[in-house]
């Protein structure tokens, strides 16, 4: 079995890993990345893309930012729909000129990628059986198989559990007498599209209405994402292509909103979950990203949460590797779970207000409206959306 030493391995390369590695590369601090799905399969899974102003600036700041600020798409505001009238939420004049842009996660990752390989980073794409050893001692490892088929074996001094919702490294942890599960599954899901047509707004809408959900986003100029709320146990074989668009149209169309149509080319179900796991750390190893937490998606916060973990990480590797000292280290969990349960209180909030909830009757939705009406009509109310949505500064 080869061996390889490195400081900090690293498992999963989705955003948070890459990121990771490539914030410790920056610091002076070597890592190795491994990760199950190949590269072709890791830069061609088509994701969301609604970056906060802080995961912007950090990439720009890192040297990440020149296609992103090429390609991305920079929105300064949302819209609300009730009442088939729309509501704006001006994030410009809310937050002192803050902004979100749209970019595809896939680009994210195809960006760190480059990068990482150019700075001479170490990815291993397409390793299988990836174990964590001895992470609660000063001398962790991991053993995997390599995409060629060979049994390695990584040593290093810290480990970085990035592998995402279906994780692995988060069992190292034990439930029974450390770690504790926080868990809400929604009586709801999102039927998501993507469709070759033009844009049919400026930036996102999100509608509430009697049917149910709608969210009309973009990803590119001539490709766009779309969602209708549906039951859990609908079925992408239930919802044609005329379908969809009728349903579209009925819960978004009105004054001010017309949906474009076009041809749709990618049809999914999308289950909506909260999770959060305490405490984010075991001895050597540290979670971060969608192994540690999950949130619903209504307020594009996933990926950004994610980067806000490692961007606490690895400032907190570089006080140890630099002198010596696990204050921060020991600081970790502490230090993210503020930003991670406002966020989840954000989603839960925006889901819970935009939503149709299936047990409760016509009270519920006008209490719906009237929330909204509330928050859209207030300064106050306004802000606290757009602060959120476009992230508080990231503070270590």
């Amino acid at each position: 079995m080869a061996t390889t030493r490195t400081q900090v391995g690293i498992i999963g390369g989705g955003p948070a890993g890459l990121m990771l590695s490539h914030l410790l590369h920056l610091q002076g601090i070597d890592s190795v990345v491994l990760e199950s799905r190949t590269r072709v399969e890791v830069e061609g899974t088509i994701r969301a893309g609604v970056l906060e102003q802080n995961t912007v600036d950090l990439m720009v700041d890192t040297g990440l930012g020149d296609r992103l600020k090429r390609e991305g798409l920079e929105h300064h505001g949302i819209e609300l729909r009730f009442g088939g009238r729309g509501h704006r939420i001006a994030f410009d004049e809310l937050t002192d000129g803050r902004a979100v842009t749209v970019y595809p996660q896939h680009e994210v990752l195809k960006d760190l990628i480059e990068r990482r390989l150019a700075d001479g980073g170490d990815i291993r794409f397409g390793v299988s059986e990836a174990r964590v050893h001895g992470h609660e001692s000063d001398t962790p490892s991991i053993t995997f198989v390599d995409s060629d088929g060979n049994e390695q074996k990584l040593d290093c001094a810290l480990v970085a559990g990035c592998d995402g919702s279906r994780t692995e490294t988060r069992k190292l942890i034990p439930e029974s007498t450390v770690r504790t599960d926080h868990f809400r599954q929604y009586p709801f899901a999102w039927f998501g599209i993507l469709a070759e047509a033009p844009p049919s707004s400026d930036e996102l809408i999100y509608a509430n209405h009697e049917r149910g959900f709608a969210l009309i986003s973009t990803r590119t100029p001539d490709v766009q994402r779309h969602y209708l709320q549906v039951d859990p146990d609908d079925s992408v074989d239930n919802w044609s292509d005329d379908r969809i668009w009728d349903e579209l149209h009925l819960r978004v169309d009105g004054e001010g909103a017309e949906i474009k149509d076009g041809k749709i080319f990618q049809k999914s179900i999308l289950q909506f979950r909260s999770f959060v796991c305490e405490p984010m750390q075991h001895g050597n190893l540290f979670l971060a990203g969608d192994a540690a937490h999950t949130v619903p998606p209504t307020g594009a916060k996933g990926m950004n949460l994610a980067i806000a973990d490692v961007f606490v990480l690895s400032k907190a590797m570089e006080h140890f590797f630099v002198n010596s000292d696990r204050k921060l280290l020991e600081a970790y969990t502490a230090t993210v779970l503020p930003r991670i349960w406002r966020t989840q209180h954000f989603s839960w909030w925006m889901s819970s207000m935009l939503h149709r909830l299936p047990d409760e009757s016509g009270f519920g939705h006008r209490r719906q409206l009237a929330e909204l009406d509330m928050v859209t009509r207030s300064v106050a109310g306004r802000t606290l959306i757009a602060e959120n949505y476009v992230g508080t500064p990231l503070i270590f």
